[in-house]
This record gives structure tokens, C-alpha cells and sequence, in this order.
């Protein structure tokens, strides 16, 4: 099967092309049949030769125009674009616009949140009003838990309970014996000395 390409000429980082019908099978840069034109993508505007009869008869022939030959193609006028071609170009600058749209998402909650932060100081400062509220609101959430006093002391008392029950459970105190084996202090030098 033929196809109408790109073959890559130039320099490195200097890239040019010829266009050519070469041999689906053969390497890219390898041998072709015959060459048609040329395109040099890095001049400004990019430059297109194309042999138009032959570009024509090649394709009268059967030859396959690779994704970027046919682009070419359609803007010398030789060819329209596929219907396929046109589909995954769509697809291709809708990809490109989501994309864009999504980096410009993540840069923008950036961006903002120091903004954000400099908003905040500037809005409490301007609403005074605000913190008078604040204090209101709060003793009226006093005064609710005063219908249920009885439940609150009920709470209350069992904390108190719970705080008392680690006590109970001290070790109890040890035998004067132990005290003297354990810390021998002035206290206990007296106690032997009157039990003696």
C-alpha cells in the first residue's frame, strides 16, 4: 500500500520535510517512490510546495495521505479533509481546551487564597457589628441550657463521681515497717527512737 508523508530532512532542531510517496512498510526516512514537495513547518509563515498533478495522480492510484499530508493537502486546495480527520482534529482541540481549562482551574484557587486571606482581616475590621452579635448569640445559647438545669447537674454530678472514683482506688497507705524500709526521713528516725 502507498502512502503520501512527511520524510524528515534538516538539521537537528531545524526540521524540514519533504513529501513523499513512498511504501506504508518502509522507514520513515527511508526509501519512497517518488518525492512531491516539500514543507518547512519552521518558517514564519510555514512554507508548502506541492506538486499538485502529481499530488492527484498519486491519490487517483489509491495512495494514503498520512493525517498531516492530508491537512496539507486540503490547504493547497488538492483535497477536503477526511470526515475521520475532521472528527480527531475536533477531539484533538477539545482535548486541548479541557486542559486548558483544568490548569487554569488548579492556578486559580492559588491565586485566590491569599486574596482570600487579605479579605478576611478587611471584612471583620469593617463589620463591628458582627462580634456584637457573636456575644448576643452565645447567651441566648446560655439561657437554653437552663430549662434542662436538672439534666446538667445530673451530668454534672457524674463527673464529679468518676473524678472521685481514681482516688478511692489509691494504693493504700503501707505498714510503718515498709515506710521505714522504703524512705528512712526525720519522721521516722523519731518513731523509733520513742518506740525504743
Amino acid at each position: 500500500m502507498l502512502r503520501i508523508r512527511l520524510r524528515r530532512v534538516g538539521k537537528k532542531k531545524q526540521a524540514m520535510y519533504r513529501i513523499v510517496v513512498a511504501d506504508s512498510r518502509a522507514p520513515r526516512d527511508g526509501a519512497f517512490v517518488e518525492s512531491i514537495g516539500y514543507y518547512h513547518p519552521l518558517d514564519n509563515p510555514s512554507t508548502i510546495v506541492l506538486d499538485n498533478e502529481r499530488a492527484r495522480h498519486w491519490l487517483d492510484k489509491g495512495a494514503m495521505p498520512s493525517d498531516r499530508v492530508a491537512k496539507l493537502l486540503a490547504i493547497q486546495g488538492v483535497q477536503e479533509i477526511p470526515a475521520k480527520l475532521k472528527t480527531r482534529i475536533a477531539l484533538g482541540e477539545q482535548r486541548a481546551k479541557d486542559a486548558a481549562k483544568a490548569s487554569k482551574a488548579e492556578e486559580a484557587p492559588t491565586a485566590e487564597a491569599p486574596a482570600a486571606r487579605a479579605e478576611a482581616p478587611a471584612a471583620q475590621a469593617e463589620a463591628p457589628g458582627a462580634k456584637a452579635e457573636a456575644p448576643a448569640a452565645q447567651a441566648a445559647k446560655a439561657e437554653a441550657p437552663a430549662d434542662d438545669a436538672p439534666e446538667a447537674k445530673a451530668e454534672g454530678e457524674q463527673q464529679a463521681e468518676k473524678a472521685e472514683a481514681p482516688a478511692d482506688d489509691a494504693p493504700e497507705p503501707k505498714a510503718e515497717g515498709e515506710q521505714q524500709a522504703d524512705k528512712p526521713d526525720a519522721a521516722a528516725t523519731e518513731e523509733e527512737k520513742t518506740t525504743e
